[in-house]
């Protein structure tokens, strides 16, 4: 399948630049290994995503993903910006379904015109995150192959997401919330959302996905990780329905990627069968084809 999902190119940032000397680096000794450590790109896109900073821990990893290189910092490039688009994702569409019960509750016109707004910039937010996660997974995945084992080298955010978003609570009854209040919210349903793209991607569970990632990474076989990806396509396909974004073409691109990512588990299941995942691929080849229906 051809594949052109780059549509959304990482903005231009202005980044400094250390230059060290070869005598410096000669007399550092152990302390000059630490720099190089320090200056590579992975790990410092891993210290931008505990402390949150999102779009660094993009920016470091975008050279690497985007690369023919099959290297090992590469597939973890890949897989950790898989968490993060999916956790864009999951965090605009909450956002998005909040503001647009809240403009259907609220029986004040300008509540009910700013919370159309704020939905409609959330879903085009959610889009753009599900394209990247389906660019994401076609890196990761390439014409329904994947490797055998695939590494999650990150640790859980320092700062932890709510298990539910207050604010949205209020948005949902109708009531309003102010400019700083939906700040916040934005805020907290971004760290909700990546907190849960990581438990959806080692476990299914928040906290033995902490208990994974304590030792900063995790093992994932093809299969799970293939899996993983094909549930956070299908949520992404959602988006592009005729009942969001109306974007028939891009609902279907979704799904063709979907249905290779399954391809890719399937394959997996074949050399080592368990039943809870094959039905996890059947019920996600189900639903690319109720989605199908849908656009």
């Amino acid at each position: 399948m051809t594949m052109h999902l780059r549509l959304f190119p990482p903005s231009l940032r202005l980044s400094g630049v250390v230059v060290l000397c070869a005598l410096v680096l000669a007399s550092c000794g152990p302390a000059a290994n630490q720099t190089a450590t320090k200056a590579n790109p992975y790990d410092q896109a891993k210290d931008a995503f505990k402390s949150g900073d999102l779009d660094r821990a993009l920016d470091l990893t975008d050279d690497l993903a985007i690369s023919s290189s099959s290297s090992e910092y590469a597939g973890r490039a890949r897989m950790l910006r898989a968490v993060i688009y999916a956790g864009e994702m999951k965090s605009a569409k909450e956002l998005a379904e909040a503001y647009a019960k809240g403009a259907d509750k609220s029986k004040n016109p300008r509540f009910q015109t700013e919370y159309r707004r704020l939905r409609g910039d959330n879903l085009q937010a959610a889009a753009k995150a599900a394209l990247n996660v389906a660019e994401t997974a076609h890196q990761i995945a390439p014409n329904g192959k994947i490797p055998g084992e695939l590494t999650l080298e990150a640790s859980f955010p320092a700062t932890e997401g709510p298990t539910q978003v207050k604010e949205l609570a209020l948005v949902v009854e109708g009531g309003w919330l102010e400019p700083d209040q939906q700040q916040t919210a934005a805020a907290e349903a971004l760290r909700k959302g990546v907190d849960d793209a990581l438990a959806d991607a080692v476990s299914g569970d928040r906290a033995k996905a902490r208990d994974a990632l304590s030792g900063g990474s995790v093992k994932l076989t093809g299969t799970a990780a293939a899996l993983f990806l094909a549930h956070e396509l299908a949520a992404g396909a959602v988006v592009f329905d005729r009942h969001h974004g109306r974007d028939p073409q891009r609902l279907l691109t979704l799904c063709d990627e979907g249905d290779q990512t399954v391809e890719a588990a399937l394959a997996g299941l074949k050399q080592s069968p368990n039943k809870d995942q094959e039905k996890a691929a059947a019920k996600l080849q189900a639903k690319f084809i109720d989605l199908r229906k849908d656009k």
